[in-house]
């Protein structure tokens, strides 16, 4: 049984987080987000011509995301360059975007997000999206809402929000399930899971998501009001 957490938080508390915008001078927008010991620097660039010019979309703007782990963002080198996980984070964070910015109000144009680990300690896909939503808003496109994603799970019999990297990998089992909502929308727009969990243990799970999201989703306001106010 799991009754108490490696880090001796509640199972349905966060980690201590930290968020700030306008952290890269040149970019339209950026954002820096850190839940625990991941840390994740997004930049956002555009609305600009959309090159190469088969990817143009007459109707809508065309999002391209990079994704990428800093060589020493773990303890055991990452390996340089874009491997298969960075390419499906790559596009989850694509996905995600899409259903939050208004991209019919953008057509023929291309926006590019370079979301960047810097420190990696479970939750990269969630801490890279939630990062990359702040430096679109921050960029000034226009957006339904914020994403808010947050990574929960079972761990041994229990339901906990926000896990780490020893709970991903604790020997009495776990699944993992990144989770992400348009939070005023109540829309959730990435939902993975890796492992097996039943059907109510997954309702608990997400609504223990939802709560864990809010609370990210009023971190991001604060950062972006204290850019702008």
């Amino acid at each position: 049984m799991y009754e108490e957490r490696f880090d001796k938080r509640r199972f349905d508390e966060l980690r201590k987080i930290e968020a700030e915008t306008g952290v890269v001078p040149n970019a339209a927008g950026s954002a820096r987000f850190k839940i625990g010991n991941t840390e994740a620097i997004a930049a956002v660039y555009g609305p600009e011509e959309v090159k190469p010019r088969h990817l143009e979309h007459a109707d809508k703007a065309t999002i391209v995301c990079k994704y990428d782990m800093m060589p020493f963002s773990v303890p055991d080198r990452a390996k340089p360059g874009i491997d298969r996980r960075d390419m499906e984070i790559s596009e989850v964070i694509t996905s995600a975007l899409n259903r939050a910015i208004f991209v019919e109000d953008l057509p023929k144009s291309m926006i590019s997000v370079y979301v960047y680990v810097t420190q990696a300690d479970a939750g990269t896909r969630c801490a890279s999206l939630t990062a990359a939503s702040m430096a679109c808003a921050d960029a000034g496109l226009p957006m339904r809402d914020l994403v808010a994603a947050v990574a929960v799970g079972k761990v041994g019999d229990s339901i906990v929000l926000d896990l780490t990297k020893e709970e991903e990998d604790y020997e009495g089992g776990t699944t993992d399930i990144p989770i992400a909502f348009l939070q005023s929308k109540g829309e959730i727009v990435l939902l993975q899971l890796d492992g097996n969990i039943s059907r109510e243990d997954l309702k608990k799970a997400i609504e223990l998501g939802r709560k864990g999201a809010q609370e990210i989703y009023e971190i991001e306001k604060n950062a972006l009001k204290r850019r702008f106010l």
